[in-house]
């Protein structure tokens, strides 16, 4: 009865649910994908392909979750070469990286988390083996993995500061659920000891750290400064800082401390980078407010920016080139309370990084990032136009910060080998 009153609200939520997802992207200008797959039709040659190999289905709601599969899904590949790989997501932007991963066999949307659905989809993809990266805890997705005797694992598993407290209410609800997982790879200690007090079978828990410390930059390795520039129409003599996956409530912050930047330094640009690129227009009207002037990254020509200007970045998948030309970096969703992004992108590229004080998604990262130097808290918008403007006046300083951010992934690697031999112990 339990199972059937949550499709029964599966369905209403998704009646209601899909017409504005439909409506949005029209007003948006963008064509929604995926809404078949979502509901489990696939072209008939599709996962025809893999009669006589073993399918792994790893699954990674967004952008930060998919990036941090890359090193496990790399791995899985090279101790796998046969095994056929797919990957789900749920937003289109975590799609869109994950079209780009080579390891990656078949990209997917994840489908909707109602019975018949699920089960049409299994049927299709016939999975060996499940991987859910972080907390994506689907019940009726488990429940028939479980009942086809396909084993799911929650790998890089986070349960946040805010979430526990909700979690524990329906504590009744999630243990007979996460009895049907066969294994729970926590990111640290108080993970696995919440996940634990949730009713998760203690045996099958293991610490196995971050898989975002084990990070891999995808630029070429001979790729140079000046080709980025050049790619971007960027002046070599403008200092660049970046601020990355911002949200609303932040680029106003963000204007204002880059106005008063360039008041300090006159070689300072700013490139701004939302979290979702269809806001992009809603911030290109704050910086024509703010009399700024700036060019979209989708709509660059021939003619250079200049020192000043600001790039405003609606194209997805491009966030590391821009880190790359980085003096400073911020990252965003910490100024509001979002609950932060992945601020070890930046130290994976030796660059200081900023972030405000709502972290509590990268509790532990930002706690250890900190620790080590290799990165700065600020509280508000005061402190983060203090801060960047000690950075660029310091240029010691800025690249002592880079080198102890890239010291402590280096420090701490290893998760994405000890999640592996995990998942593979017990699935034999």
């Amino acid at each position: 009865m339990v199972y059937l009153l949550y499709d029964i609200v599966v369905w209403l939520t998704a009646l209601f649910l899909v017409p504005c997802y439909l409506l949005r992207g029209l007003l948006q200008g963008k064509v929604r994908r995926g809404l078949r797959e979502r509901l489990g039709f696939f072209a008939a040659e599709r996962f025809s392909s893999q009669p006589e190999r073993s399918v792994y289905w790893i699954h990674a709601v967004s952008v930060g979750e998919t990036r941090a599969a890359i090193p496990l899904i790399k791995a899985l590949r090279k101790r796998n070469p046969e095994a056929f790989l797919v990957l789900s997501n749920v937003t289109e932007t975590g799609h869109a990286i994950g079209l780009g991963i080579a390891e990656v066999d078949d990209c997917l949307f994840f489908p909707l988390d109602a019975s018949w659905v699920v089960r049409r989809v299994l049927n299709r993809v016939q999975p060996d083996q499940v991987i859910i990266v972080e907390t994506e805890l689907w019940t009726n997705f488990i429940r028939q993995c479980h009942q086809l005797s396909i084993p799911v694992h929650l790998v890089n598993g986070r349960i946040s500061d805010r979430s526990f407290p909700r979690y524990l209410r329906f504590k009744a609800l999630l243990q007979p659920l996460l009895a049907q997982v066969a294994g729970f790879c926590m990111q640290s200690q108080m993970d696995a000891d919440r996940v634990g007090q949730l009713g998760a079978p203690a045996e099958r828990i293991r610490v196995t750290g971050n898989l975002k410390f084990d990070m891999e930059s995808t630029l070429p390795s001979d790729l140079t400064d000046a080709q980025l520039r050049e790619e971007f129409r960027l002046p070599s003599s403008c200092r660049i800082v970046v601020a990355g996956s911002t949200h609303s409530g932040e680029e106003e912050q963000i204007i204002q401390v880059y106005r008063q930047l360039r008041q300090r330094h006159d070689d300072v640009m700013l490139i701004l980078v939302p979290r979702h690129p269809e806001r992009c227009g809603q911030v290109a009207e704050l910086l024509t407010e703010a009399e700024l002037a700036w060019q979209r990254r989708s709509q660059l020509g021939s003619d250079p920016l200049t020192c000043g200007d600001v790039l405003l970045v609606d194209t997805i998948g491009e966030m590391l080139k821009f880190y790359q030309l980085a003096q400073v970096v911020f990252v965003g969703g910490s100024l509001v309370d979002i609950g932060g992004h992945n601020i070890l992108e930046a130290s994976l590229l030796r660059k200081a990084v900023l972030f405000g004080p709502h972290m509590h998604n990268f509790r532990e990262i930002a706690a250890m990032t900190e620790r080590a130097q290799g990165g700065g808290r600020i509280q508000d918008q005061a402190g983060l136009l203090a801060e960047l403007d000690r950075l660029l006046a310091d240029e010691n300083r800025c690249h002592a910060m880079g080198e102890k951010g890239w010291a402590l992934l280096q420090k701490n690697a290893g998760a994405t080998l000890r999640t592996l031999n995990y998942v593979m112990q017990t699935n034999d």
